[in-house]
C-alpha cells in the first residue's frame, strides 16, 4: 500500500513561509480531507508533493519515493489541481490520449475513464466549449487514467451540478474501499463531511489537526439536545438540579400551545427524556442537535484565517442609510452634493 508522507516540510517564498515544518501521513484505505483557510498552505503542499515546487526543507514522498523519480507517474499518482489545465483546442479524448501515450498507458483506458466521468457523449468536443463542471470531470478522468494507488484532488466538487457532486462523493468512497490513498482539498465543509474519514487541517502553513473526522468534531463541539415542553420553567429547574447548568431558552414553538423550546448543552437525548418522564413533565419534542464539521472547523481556525471580512464599526452602521431614512436621490441633491458624490 502507498501512503503520502510529509516530513518537516517547509516552503519559503522570500520572507514568506507558506508551509511551516509540516509532518503528517495520508494513509491508504480512507479519504482524507485537507482543510484550511485561504492562504493556509494547502495548494503549496500539494504542489510540493507533486514536484511542481521544491521544498526549502523537509520531504514529501509517495510510498517512500519522490514524485520526480517515477518514470510513468500517472501509474502511481493521479492529481487534479487546476480544471483549466487541458488545452482548449484539443478534444477531451485527444487530451487524454496524449497523457496516455506519454505514460505508455493503453488507449482503451481513455474511453474507460471518459465513460466513468460521464463524458463519453461529448468526448469529441473541444475542451474550450466545456463548462467548468465538464472540465472538472475531465480533470478527474485524467487523474484516474493510470489507475493509480494515490489520488490527489483540489476542490473536485467545484462547478459540478448536484448529480456530479453525488458522483464524486461515491467515487471517492469507492477509491478508498479499493485501498487507495485519497487526499481531497476542499472549502466545502458539508461536502467534506459527506465523504471524508480523516482530516488534516492547516493554518498559516502549520499543522492544526490530524485526526479522524468524528473525533475532530466531538472534541470541539459539545453535544446538545433540543427539547420542547409546555412547562419550560419546571423542566429547566429539573435539569439544573441534575447538573445541566447550561440550559438555553429558545422561545415559543410555532402556533398556540406549542410549548417552549430549550437547548440543553452537554446532554444526551436518553438522559433528558428519562428525567422528564420521571418527573411527569410533558415532552412535545426531543431531538439531538448533531455537531457539524463546519462548527468544529470554524472553532479551530477562527484565529488562523489570513483573509477575513470585518464587521462594520458602530460609526459605519450609523452612517448606513436605513429604510426609515432612504438616501437622497440625485435629482433632490444640490449641485454641490452631486459633485461631491
Amino acid at each position: 500500500m502507498t501512503s503520502i508522507d510529509i516530513r518537516d516540510l517547509t516552503k519559503e517564498y522570500g520572507t514568506t513561509r507558506a508551509v511551516d515544518r509540516l509532518t503528517f501521513r495520508v494513509e491508504p484505505g480512507r479519504v482524507t480531507g485537507f482543510l484550511g483557510p485561504n492562504g493556509a498552505g494547502k495548494s503549496t503542499t500539494l504542489r510540493l508533493v507533486l514536484g511542481l515546487d521544491r521544498p526549502t526543507a523537509g520531504t514529501a514522498t509517495l510510498g517512500g519515493r519522490a514524485y520526480a523519480t517515477f518514470d510513468e507517474p500517472l501509474r502511481h499518482v493521479g492529481a487534479l489541481l487546476d480544471a483549466q489545465a487541458a488545452h482548449g483546442s484539443r478534444t477531451a479524448r485527444d487530451h487524454l490520449r496524449v497523457l496516455a501515450a506519454s505514460n505508455r498507458l493503453p488507449e482503451r483506458r481513455v474511453d474507460e475513464v471518459l465513460a466513468e466521468a460521464g463524458l463519453a457523449a461529448v468526448a469529441h468536443r473541444r475542451v474550450r466549449t466545456y463548462s467548468l463542471g465538464m472540465r472538472q470531470r475531465l480533470g478527474i478522468a485524467a487523474a484516474l487514467l493510470g489507475d493509480p494507488p494515490v489520488v490527489l484532488l483540489d476542490e473536485p466538487s467545484n462547478g459540478l451540478d448536484p448529480e456530479g457532486i453525488i458522483w464524486i462523493r461515491e467515487l471517492l468512497r469507492r477509491l478508498a474501499r479499493e485501498g487507495r490513498t485519497v487526499l481531497v482539498s476542499s472549502h466545502l465543509m458539508n461536502e467534506t463531511a459527506s465523504f471524508a474519514d480523516h482530516l488534516v487541517v492547516l493554518g498559516r502553513g502549520r499543522l492544526l489537526a490530524d485526526t479522524a473526522m468524528r473525533e475532530f468534531i466531538h472534541a470541539r463541539v459539545d453535544p446538545r439536545v433540543r427539547v420542547r415542553t409546555t412547562d419550560g420553567a419546571a423542566l429547566g429547574d429539573l435539569l439544573a438540579r441534575h447538573g445541566y447548568d447550561t440550559v438555553e431558552r429558545e422561545g415559543e414553538g410555532e402556533g398556540e400551545g406549542e410549548g417552549e423550546r430549550l437547548i440543553v448543552h452537554h446532554a444526551r437525548v436518553a438522559d433528558v427524556g428519562r428525567l422528564a418522564w420521571g418527573a411527569g413533565l410533558p415532552v412535545l419534542e426531543l431531538v439531538a442537535e448533531e455537531a457539524t464539521l463546519e462548527q468544529a472547523y470554524l472553532d479551530l481556525t477562527a484565529t488562523e484565517a489570513e483573509f477575513a471580512a470585518q464587521p462594520p464599526t458602530p460609526a459605519e452602521q450609523l452612517s448606513t442609510p436605513s429604510a426609515a431614512q432612504p438616501p437622497t436621490s440625485p435629482a433632490a441633491q444640490s449641485p454641490a452634493q452631486r459633485q461631491e458624490a
